[in-house]
């Protein structure tokens, strides 16, 4: 490959310095490209993408009327994120979730921070992810968001800004780590080269964090993991997760409330249910509370949650912080909660808006 004449132009790229120069933490994976014969390179793309196609690894687009599922987009050139870019993201991430946790605590109990006039009430008010059945709401450990999913952008000054915050049903992590099985049976001497730090080890952790939503005394709690069906655009990233868990895949049919908690459907009888990973939007989880037509939840199941008697990961009403007018005052609720300065700040002068707050340009 003729990458020694690349020029970056001016911009910031993830591999080359402003001169054409790899960066030294690239260096390896440059080295490793420019001796590939001119052919091979595509050849490893099509046999990555044939690798993905046999696993499955498939997505809808809700707006593509032909209704195909497609392959997941597979970069045969990885990106590469350094050991001291990742310490920096870590703490920015964790800084901001805890934040965001704070906020949801005290958005639907005290409100103090409209109170004290950091964030007009309106602006919550009419955020559509706010939901006023989860006032006064006090989930297990005072945790709302278990599973964050937060976007990152790097701007051309090299430097990283959040995009938006996906607090609500954060999807995209069996993408993740299907990209790096795929990558590491394609290049396998790149990762033993350049001591890159492992991601198999997701699901163990998510499990781990699920099971510590379970009362204490229960010496087997039950997890499972909610989708709304197979005809869902992340269907497979459900089935996935569930099967690297080792928990049950469930469907809203599969669960009922009964006799004061949510109970699993199986050829045994009915099987207590003490965890549920949901898939599903507020808006479907409980037609006796929310949308009464959905065919998708459970009736009673935001009552059982409120009486402590099972677990959701993550709590409804988390996506009043996936508004694109809360995104702007994410910075004043770090320093309102932490009494911090934002160490990942939102992108610079983000147009914010919605339908209902069109006048709001921040």
């Amino acid at each position: 490959m003729l990458l020694n004449t690349y020029d970056p132009e001016g911009f910031y790229d993830e591999l080359f310095l402003d001169d054409g120069q790899p960066r030294p933490h690239a260096s390896p994976l440059i080295k490793w490209l420019q001796n590939l014969p001119p052919r091979e390179l595509q050849q490893h793309r099509e046999t990555a993408q044939s690798a993905l196609f046999e696993l499955g690894v498939t997505f809808n687009v809700y707006s593509d009327n032909q209704g195909v599922e497609k392959i997941f987009p597979f970069d045969i050139i990885p990106r590469i994120v350094s050991a001291e870019d990742w310490d920096y993201l870590e703490r920015g991430l964790k800084q901001r979730i805890k934040a965001l946790n704070l906020f949801l605590s005290d958005i639907y109990n005290d409100q103090l921070i409209i109170k004290d006039g950091i964030i007009p009430p309106e602006l919550i008010a009419s955020a559509t992810g706010f939901l006023k059945p989860c006032l006064g709401l006090k989930p297990s450990g005072g945790i709302w968001c278990h599973i964050t999913g937060t976007d990152l952008v790097r701007d051309k000054d090299g430097q990283w800004y959040v995009l938006e915050d996906n607090l609500r049903v954060p999807s995209g992590i069996s993408y993740v780590l299907e990209n790096r099985r795929v990558m590491k049976s394609t290049f396998p001497d790149i990762f033993q080269t350049m001591n890159v730090k492992p991601v198999d080890d997701y699901p163990s952790h998510l499990l781990e964090t699920l099971l510590n939503l379970a009362p204490a005394q229960l010496p087997n709690p039950t997890v499972v993991v909610l989708t709304p069906g197979t005809y869902n655009s992340a269907y497979f990233e459900h089935s996935f997760i569930a099967q690297q868990m080792g928990v049950e895949l469930v469907e809203g049919r599969d669960l009922v409330v009964f006799d004061g908690y949510l109970q699993m459907k199986t050829t045994k009888g009915l099987r207590r249910v003490d965890v549920v990973y949901r898939r599903l939007d507020d808006d479907f989880l409980d037609p006796a509370v929310f949308r009464p037509d959905s065919m998708l939840g459970v009736p009673g199941l935001l009552k059982v949650f409120q009486e402590g008697r099972v677990a959701l990961a993550n709590a409804p009403g988390t996506g009043v912080a996936d508004d694109k007018v809360i995104y702007a005052f994410v910075p004043d609720m770090i320093r309102y909660y932490l009494g911090e300065e934002a160490i990942l700040n939102n992108v610079p002068t983000y147009l914010c808006w919605r339908e209902k707050d069109l006048d709001y340009v921040l």
